[in-house]
């Protein structure tokens, strides 16, 4: 596990308070509108960090099982302290060396997690061995930063606010994988032969700056790199996080863009 994939200690709870809500909720029922169309019997969700899409899932679809893995258990418990449906059940997983075996599931879903794979080719082939043949592997990715102002202001803002060491993980991990063309041919080299890739527009919440800037500063792997600097340089950090995304953000909510990536 990196730095940038660890969600421990206090960041899965704000994680879930604060960026589930502005930037998750959106997009986990776009994804989960897209499974229930493709009809599975049996679910496999990667990444499933506090459960955004786990429990839509398994309500939407009753008579499928549906099981929701993540690197982090402290993610997976916040998920599973919400209740669950007879359905649905939690296991700490590594995408990239999953725990079942080959042909189970005919349907493999992540929601912002193909970011986070150390090994994107390794990870989309575990998910090919595990799917039966004509499975179907669906996935999200955030768009580039630029199309995704919110996230993009407090980013700039953190980074300002802070001497060297200056924070890269917004920029770097959770918006740095975004290349239609690179994500096709890693999913074309581990084996998938259909591959679309889809932009989604989508809008958080109105009077989501304060949420964005805390969820990002503190329920994310950015509160490891602000941990590097003085505890004055991190609460200014988030200050002006804060006052940058409350200055840009329209009165309907931030405007987002993420790519889907259906895979079969």
């Amino acid at each position: 596990m990196t730095q940038d994939s660890a969600f421990a200690g206090s960041i899965p709870a704000i994680y879930d308070e604060c960026l589930v809500p502005v930037l998750f909720a959106p997009y986990a029922r776009d994804i989960a509108a897209r499974a229930v169309v493709l009809g599975p019997r049996a679910v496999l969700e990667l990444a499933a960090g506090t459960g955004a899409v786990s429990h839509l899932l398994a309500a939407a679809l009753p008579g499928a099982s549906v099981i929701a893995t993540d690197l982090n258990p402290a993610m997976l418990e916040v998920a599973a302290a919400r209740g669950g449906a007879a359905n649905l059940s939690f296991r700490p997983a590594d995408a990239q060396a999953l725990p079942f075996a080959g042909g189970v599931f005919d349907l493999v879903l992540a929601q912002f997690g193909a970011m986070f794979f150390p090994d994107k080719v390794g990870a989309y082939a575990e998910a090919r061995r595990v799917l039966e043949p004509g499975g179907t592997l669906l996935f999200n990715v955030w768009d580039r930063l630029d199309r995704n102002p919110g996230s993009a202001a407090v980013h700039e803002a953190v980074r300002e606010a802070v001497p060297e060491p200056r924070p890269g993980f917004i920029a770097r991990t959770p918006f740095g994988y975004n290349d239609p063309a690179a994500i096709e041919a890693e999913l074309r080299a581990a084996g998938f032969d259909e591959v679309t890739i889809e932009p989604v527009a989508k809008t958080s919440p109105p009077g989501s700056a304060a949420a964005l800037a805390r969820g990002m500063c503190l329920g994310s792997p950015l509160a490891g790199e602000l941990a590097a600097h003085p505890p004055e340089a991190r609460d200014r950090a988030l200050a002006e996080a804060t006052a940058a995304a409350r200055r840009i953000e329209p009165p309907g909510g931030f405007a987002m863009s993420a790519l889907v990536v259906t895979a079969r």
